[in-house]
């Protein structure tokens, strides 16, 4: 049977998808504004102090049971016979799950997780209040092997749910957040006690002869990593350049705005960023990695799988970058910033954000393949 569908009927279609469209990339533009400063609506002194205090102890909660992997313990925090209680919950059993699992392939052992909460917006919703956060979480490790303390920070926007309930307090009846561990929950296929060796067997790194422009191009990333940056860089993105997360993702903005405005590379007709938009090299990671190869700004250090490609990250030195590839096509850049006691490479980018990160961290499932570039300075 053929459906007729009149000229008028059709327009008032598409203006209603391009309507949804509209609102729901606000509402991810809004949830992935980075600042520094906190606002409540219609909320007295008193009830902000409270809800302050409150999600501060949530998350010191939720940080030592992730720390210790307790599960029972997590229970405390949401109602599981709730849907949206429920899908909050399991989310953070498979970070949970995924973070140690991580630590084991390592060779690590996290000793503390600390969460820089600020609270954007907060409204009153039923009988609790709505939520929306920008959270700043430094995770401190050691190697097994050795005594030097090594941290890393994420940033996470999240979407809460508070609600007070009988028997448990206040619990979170409803999250939403970028997780940046989405992308990689499963580790069993590439642990090996040959990949633990490797990197045990490795050294610090002496990065104290690097280049001013790498030096630069470092400085710029560390200052602008949005929620994941130190606070007193102020939690924020640079204003003048366009944030593309609720468009797909703002990392290679990012690693673009890294070589022009630290390490001072020229613009050009392919490479440029001009009247608030940028070109595809500058904002698509496949772009972007093309553009970088086919200019000869980037050349191929090492392509492939984890383990294929783990010895030849320690060749990697600050400013060079990370592409993460999926089904043959890149949709991840981070550029590397330092490497951490074992001479591990780290590395900071954009959606999620990070701040001197392991590299795989969050990009080990055994579908993704590395591509590791070094940037001809």
């Amino acid at each position: 049977m053929i459906v007729i569908i009149s000229k008028k009927k059709f327009t008032y279609a598409i203006i209603i998808i391009l309507v949804i469209i509209v609102i729901f990339a606000g509402l991810m533009s809004y949830l992935h504004r980075p600042t520094s400063m906190s606002s409540f609506t219609e909320l007295d002194e008193g009830l902000q102090k409270f809800l302050d205090a409150k999600i501060n102890e949530i998350f010191e909660f939720r940080n030592s049971v992730l720390l210790k992997a307790d599960t029972e313990g997590l229970d405390e925090l949401y109602i599981r016979t709730e849907q949206k209680s429920l899908w909050a919950y399991e989310h953070e059993i498979k970070k949970m799950k995924y973070l140690h699992k991580w630590s084991e392939k390592q060779g690590v052992q996290f000793h503390d997780i600390n969460s820089h909460i600020i609270i954007r917006s907060a409204q009153a919703k039923n009988e609790g209040y709505t939520l929306n956060l920008l959270v700043s979480t430094e995770y401190i490790y050691k190697y097994e092997d050795s005594r030097d303390t090594n941290s890393f920070r994420i940033g996470t926007y999240h979407s809460i749910d508070l609600m007070p309930h009988e028997e448990e307090g206040w619990i979170i009846s409803k999250e939403w957040y970028t997780d940046p561990f989405a992308d990689s929950l499963e580790l069993d296929d590439i642990k090996s006690n040959k990949i633990k060796e490797t990197i045990h067997s490795g050294t610090p790194k002496d990065l104290s002869n690097l280049n001013e422009r790498r030096v630069k191009a470092v400085e710029y990333v560390d200052m602008y990593s949005g929620a994941a940056s130190l606070p007193k860089y102020g939690f924020k993105y640079n204003s003048k350049y366009r944030n593309y997360n609720s468009l797909g993702g703002d990392c290679a903005n990012f690693a673009s705005q890294m070589l022009y405005e630290g390490a001072q590379f020229k613009k050009n007709r392919t490479w440029n960023y001009e009247r608030g938009a940028g070109s595809k090299s500058w904002i698509n990671a496949h772009g972007f990695n093309d553009y970088m190869l086919n200019s000869g700004r980037g050349s191929v250090i090492a392509r492939g799988a984890y383990a294929e490609v783990l010895e030849s990250t320690y060749k990697l030195i600050p400013g060079d970058y990370v592409a993460y590839e999926k089904q043959g096509k890149v949709t991840h850049i981070s550029v590397v910033t330092s490497a951490d006691s074992k001479g591990y490479a780290l590395v900071n980018s954009h959606n999620s954000d990070r701040h001197r990160v392991p590299w795989d961290l969050g990009w080990s499932n055994k579908g993704i393949r590395f591509i590791l570039v070094r940037v001809n300075y």
